[in-house]
């Protein structure tokens, strides 16, 4: 597919001789003589190179806030400025600005194709590894049998088909933004952008400008994440870390439907989804104070909540094999294979939840190359051992109980460990620990434990 190229030049010749040299070398070309010309060529369609002269002719406005009215459109475009009175101030004002380069007339078509290919060459590079990034995290898919990944799932599919509002609770690592992608990606906006807005990451005096955009003097714009996410869908990650001043001003863009950008007097009516998640309690944050109930009420239509994975365990084996074969296909290595019967995956606490799994999975893929099942095992072991300071503290607990409690204590871990791991089948459990059926029932219930989901 012809890469296009505007050319913006106000003087006649430059413009032929650009674009005679480009068109040569295969490429699209559009031509704009002035600032208002290039406005309407730039707002119709963004080019995938601009070349910009400084200088144009007649009007206040000149190449530099083209510049930046590209830059304030799309960071993936990039600028080569040209200017035949260039001096340093200018040269380094366009390049911190975000211009690929500054050339001053006359230069030679050598010279002008050279910055021209590098600077495709150098965006295409970043578009790929932006692509594959996304196609990365698309590929992951929600795994697991549980009763409670099973609701989720049918609720991803029935969400799809609405425009609801949907609050997505669930502690760090266990899936909040995979989930959001995936309702995204089965809906009618999903050709429309997929936006996240980290409310844990921002400056709190930066929030409105991030959210809302911001106009200069000069007329130059820069996009928000409303705009950013237009037609599309708006994950904000976090929600419970917004100010309240600023969650005052997201509730009334909910009711209004629209807003202004900061130094804008011009209304911007809204057309996104949006999905909220967090890993706090927002009851206990309204209580607190921390949060408005009003837009809790407009984000929480509805709620989603994903379960810790130590509260799922028997999802671990299918989770295990699962990232090994994706792992295997994303780095190009062999599949290594995990023991999925090794106790220790279900006794330990798992606090980063999937995604602690899935790096666990792919650090033993990457260690275990070569190696035999014995040291795939070994390795395993080391990595859970040295992040298990939760199960030291719980062992060092223990000591202080006399040995008939800590015993108990014990068994009652153990064995919910172990009926988690078989899915709550009794019969499976007393099998592999090696208890009649009737016997293990009998412990069940001395230990007080109760029917496993």
């Amino acid at each position: 597919m012809k890469q296009e190229v505007l050319i913006i030049d106000d003087n006649f010749d430059i413009r032929n001789l650009v674009s005679n040299i480009l068109k040569d070398k295969n490429y699209d070309i559009r031509e704009a003589a002035n600032f208002e010309q290039a406005v309407l060529e730039i707002d119709k369609k963004l080019p995938d190179l601009a070349i910009i002269d400084v200088k144009l002719d007649k009007g206040d406005k000149d190449g530099i806030d083209l510049l930046k009215k590209i830059k304030s459109m799309s960071d993936q475009v990039p600028v080569i400025v040209i200017s035949g009175h260039a001096n340093v101030e200018m040269a380094v004002e366009a390049l911190k600005l975000g211009a690929y380069t500054f050339i001053t007339k006359p230069f030679s078509a050598e010279q002008l194709l050279n910055f021209v290919n590098r600077a495709l060459e150098n965006i295409n590079l970043k578009k790929e590894n932006t692509q594959l990034e996304n196609k990365l995290f698309h590929s992951f898919d929600l795994i697991g049998q549980s009763n409670q990944i099973s609701k989720i799932k049918k609720m991803i599919y029935k969400l799809s088909t609405t425009d609801s509002r949907i609050m997505i609770y669930g502690p760090t690592g266990s899936g909040k933004e995979l989930i959001a992608r995936k309702i995204h990606k089965n809906s009618p906006r999903s050709k429309d952008p997929f936006v996240v807005l980290n409310g844990a990451l921002l400056q709190s005096d930066n929030y409105e400008h991030e959210l809302f955009g911001t106009e200069s003097k000069d007329g130059s714009v820069s996009y928000g994440f409303l705009e950013k996410a237009k037609n599309g869908t708006l994950l904000i990650d976090e929600v419970s870390e917004i100010p309240l001043d600023t969650q005052a001003k997201i509730l009334r863009v909910l009711i209004d439907q629209k807003f202004r950008r900061a130094n804008g007097n011009k209304d911007i009516h809204v057309n996104i989804r949006i999905i909220s998640s967090t890993s706090k309690d927002l009851k206990s944050e309204i209580l607190m104070g921390n949060f408005r109930e009003d837009l809790y009420h407009r984000l929480n239509v509805v709620p989603i909540e994903i379960p810790k994975l130590s509260s799922r365990l028997e999802d671990i084996p299918l989770l295990i094999k699962y990232f090994q074969k994706k792992i295997s296909e994303i780095n190009g290595i062999p599949e290594i294979e995990i023991n999925t019967d090794d106790d220790l995956l279900y006794s330990y606490k798992w606090p980063g939840n999937v995604r602690e799994l899935r790096n666990l999975v792919e650090r033993i893929s990457i260690l275990s190359q070569n190696e035999n099942k014995s040291n795939i095992g070994r390795f395993l072991h080391e990595i859970l051992s040295k992040n298990s300071d939760d199960n030291f503290q719980e062992t060092a607990v223990s000591l202080s109980y006399p040995l008939k409690q800590a015993r108990e204590n014990f068994e009652k871990n153990y064995l919910l460990n172990q009926l988690k791991k078989n899915k709550g089948n009794v019969s499976k459990t007393a099998e592999f620990i090696g208890m009649e059926r009737s016997a293990l029932h009998r412990k069940l219930k001395s230990l007080g434990i109760k029917g496993i989901n």
